[in-house]
């Protein structure tokens, strides 16, 4: 099932506003928000791919994702720590052990697949 060019466009708005908040504030990502609208908008509106792709923020955050799989540092840094601390909340609020297994095991694994990745300059 295809979700459309009109879906797509609709969630590389929902992303790039995600993204532009996460300039803002200091609990919210950037980069992957960003990462995602361009997906979506390469996939749903070419002209709003072309708009990120020349934004003088949010174009070289692309290139470096597209030219070297690289993620700033504090993107690392900030994605790492606000799933940490959503995972303690998690123990806080005393949330089921399958939960905390599940939720803890994908964490684990984004933050490894991020540190991973090449630290952009």
């Amino acid at each position: 099932m295809s979700m459309g060019k009109t879906g797509y466009r609709f969630l590389a708005y929902i992303f790039a506003g995600l993204g532009t908040l996460g300039i803002l504030l200091p609990v919210l990502p950037t980069t992957p928000f960003i990462l995602l609208a361009a997906l979506c908008a390469s996939r749903g509106s070419p002209a709003f791919a072309r708009w990120l792709d020349n934004h003088p923020t949010y174009g070289p955050m692309l290139d470096n994702w597209r030219q070297n799989r690289a993620v700033p540092l504090k993107a690392k840094w900030l994605a790492c720590s606000m799933m940490s601390l959503s995972w303690l909340l998690l123990v806080v609020l005393g949330a089921h052990w399958l939960v905390l297994t599940v939720a803890g095991g994908s964490m684990m694994a984004v933050a490894c697949y991020l540190v991973s990745r090449p630290t952009a300059s």
